[in-house]
Order: structure tokens, then sequence, then C-alpha cells
């Protein structure tokens, strides 16, 4: 099921997803882990379409609003009133930091008119039981769940809380050439751990096609890892972006990327695999196209999805 049908289901009409920043870092970035972060990772922390991290999250939600306003604009029968909106707090490691600071800023979010979700990106890595016990709070109150009115705050609309994880590839090798910092054991604790603490949270898992070296076995070895643990599933052609370590290697020619078909073609044997219950969040990711270097088919986003609408009947 492709994510547009899925959010249809649960809030009955069109939900468009809004980027923010929580001012996060990595433990690849400041001396945990290392300081380089991952190698095909922008500067932005893969967060190159989100908004200003100097502005407070209310603020960044009504400017990130305004920006999709005109693909608001004329729906009157899909059963939303000017559209609802799943806050996304996208680049770096979201869950990384002080758990009362980021708790506020989810609950911030969450309170914010129009918004019915929140979807956090984070490591498996790092997740641990006090963070997680902050983001299930969100399931059950838009507010904090110590607050003394705490029933002025509760919904009966439907509120989605969903944690992204970054895996990429179940392959060790590919895993260690893009600096990931982790063991695959760490993914499937994480997501046993956010079971655990709410089986309301939806898990979502990245992937990406193309990482040097690997093969079509490699690649869906790792969609059926993730649709054995996750809910849902982000799949992207691996994007070659300026200032990264990864530009680098790519400029001296060592890094191959995929060609516009290779990648239908891995997209169509990834189709085979995934049940038909198992949500689709992407199949498509566009890298800012002012630091994109390769491939650059996937610099048209559109036509990308007209494509694999053609081929897959999706979107």
């Amino acid at each position: 099921m492709y994510v547009s049908e899925f959010y249809k289901k649960i809030f009955g009409c069109k939900v468009y997803k809004i980027s923010l920043d929580a001012g996060c870092t990595c433990p690849t970035r400041d001396g945990t882990k290392g300081t380089r972060g991952c190698i095909f990772c922008s500067a932005s922390g893969s967060g190159d379409f989100a908004a200003s991290r100097n502005k407070p999250v209310s603020q960044q939600i009504e400017e990130a609003k305004k920006l999709v306003e005109k693909k608001l604009s004329g729906r009157k029968d899909d059963g939303c009133s000017g559209g609802k909106y799943i806050a996304y707090f996208q680049n770096f490691t979201n869950t990384y930091g002080d758990p009362e600071r980021l708790s506020a800023l989810y609950e911030e979010a969450a309170r914010a008119p129009d918004i019915c979700g929140i979807s956090i990106g984070t490591r498996p890595d790092c997740i641990d039981d006090k963070i997680l016990s902050e983001i299930s709070k969100l399931s059950d109150c838009r507010a904090s769940a110590a607050c003394s009115d705490y029933e002025a705050f509760q919904t009966k609309e439907p509120f989605l809380v969903s944690i992204e994880l970054g895996l990429q590839t179940v392959n060790k090798k590919s895993a260690e050439f893009i600096r990931r910092g982790y063991e695959l054991e760490e993914y499937f604790k994480a997501v046993e751990k956010i079971r655990k603490a709410d089986s309301r949270i939806h898990i979502v898992t990245h992937v990406i096609f193309g990482l040097p070296g690997e093969t079509e076995k490699d690649m869906m070895d790792t969609v059926r890892a993730v649709c054995e643990t996750a809910d849902g599933i982000k799949i992207s052609c691996l994007h070659i972006l300026k200032g990264t370590d990864l530009y680098d290697l790519w400029e001296k020619g060592q890094v191959p990327v995929l060609e516009e078909e290779e990648y239908y073609s891995l997209i169509g044997k990834a189709l085979e695999i995934i049940p038909e219950d198992f949500i689709i969040h992407r199949l498509t990711g566009d890298g800012a196209k002012s630091i994109l270097a390769a491939p650059m088919w996937t610099a048209n986003k559109r036509k990308v999805h007209n494509e694999l609408a053609k081929r897959f009947g999706i979107f």
C-alpha cells in the first residue's frame, strides 16, 4: 500500500509532510563515533529541504505550510479543510540529545494547528527507553502527559506517531563503507525496543539502492529484512551530493551510479517482495538540485514519479 492511500484511510484526506530541524547532530559527527558523518550525507544532515533550525518549531511549521498552500488550493472535495500535515523532524539524528529538550520540540509540533502526526528521523543506535517514553506520550496527548490540563489536550482525531530508522543496507561491507557506525543487530534491537515501548508507533525504515559493490541480492535482502521488522519502507537511489566524501570518490571514478532503467528494474523486484499491506513511503528521493552531482536523472522527480506510476501503478 502506498503512503498516500495509508494516510487517506487514517485521516480521510490528503496529508502533506513538512520537514523540520530540531537542531540535532549525530554520533558520527560529534566525535562519539566519527566526525565526517555518513559518507553520502550532506552538510545539512540529509535535511536540505528542512526549515532553519534557528527558528522556533511553530514558526518552521507555519513557513513550511505556506510552501504547500498552492498544492492545497482547489482541493475542496478531499475531506480536509485547509489540509493536514505530518511534522517531520528530518535532518541529523532527532533522538540524539537531551530528552527533555527534544520532547518539548515534539510537543510544540504536535500542538500546532493542522498537524495530524509526528515523524522522527533517527538512528537505531540512538534509541533508548527514556526518549521512547517521551515519544510514546505523543500518541495520547498533543501536550505533555504531565500537563495539569491533560484532558484539554487529548484528541479524538487520529494522530500518527512515526519513527524513521536509517538502516540503508544489511550488508556489513556496505555499512562499513558508508560509515554507518553501528552493527546490524542494533537495528533489530531498536525495532524491538520501539515495539515494547508502544506498539502504536509506526516504524519506517530507510533503504538505499545502488551502494557501491552491492548486488541485486544484497538490495533485495535488505528489503526482506525491512518487511520482516518495520511497518513501512523508504527506498532511494544513491545520490552523489557535492561536499560529501562520496562526491570526492565519485569524481575520481571510484563510485558508479545506477542508470534510470537499472533503478526501475530494482524497484520492480522490490515490489515483488513487499507485502500488499506493507506501507511504501517512498520509492524515489531527490537531492537538492544545487548540490546534486549524480545521477542527474533523479533531479526530475515528477518524471520519475510518472514513470513509476506507469510501470507499477503507484502514486
